[in-house]
């Protein structure tokens, strides 16, 4: 498979999975595309064996920030239990972010870069979606 710009790897996607009303979120279809990007990556990372162990961790790190986003929509949008589960999937997108960061070594700097600002996008995304929650719940204690 061969990386391709997040617009065409759109169009490859399962009609079913672009009408879930989850899919409206940036947040989501950005973090889906940051984790097929990923299973991408793990081919080369694999390939050195210094880097075989960030393999697991990155996989697994990139397919929990999606798997919390699909657990807290699950949960309700505008509850506190949204803002909790985000939140962990906050942590996980920078935890990936932390493991491209060991793995630069490995990676070639161009993709790098194009990770770093895919990763920058989902963080920035969350915060927004986070923050925009915690406003609103705020509010309507009051």
């Amino acid at each position: 498979m061969e990386e391709m710009p997040m617009e065409q790897w759109v169009e490859t996607l399962p009609k079913e999975l672009k009408a879930d009303p989850l899919w409206q979120s940036a947040y989501y279809r950005v973090a889906m595309y940051l984790y097929d990007l990923v299973w991408m990556d793990a081919d080369i990372l694999h390939k050195d064996y210094r880097t075989r162990e960030i393999v697991s961790q990155i996989v697994r790190s990139a397919g929990s920030i999606c798997a919390n986003m699909e657990e807290a929509y699950g949960r309700g949008i505008g509850t506190a239990d949204y803002v909790r589960i985000m939140r962990i999937s906050l942590g996980e997108a920078r935890e990936t972010q932390g493991w491209y960061f060991r793995a630069r070594h490995v990676l070639p700097k161009d993709l790098m870069e194009r990770r770093s600002r895919i990763l920058t996008q989902v963080i920035s995304l969350l915060v927004t979606a986070i923050d925009g929650t915690k406003k609103t719940l705020r509010k309507s204690k009051n």
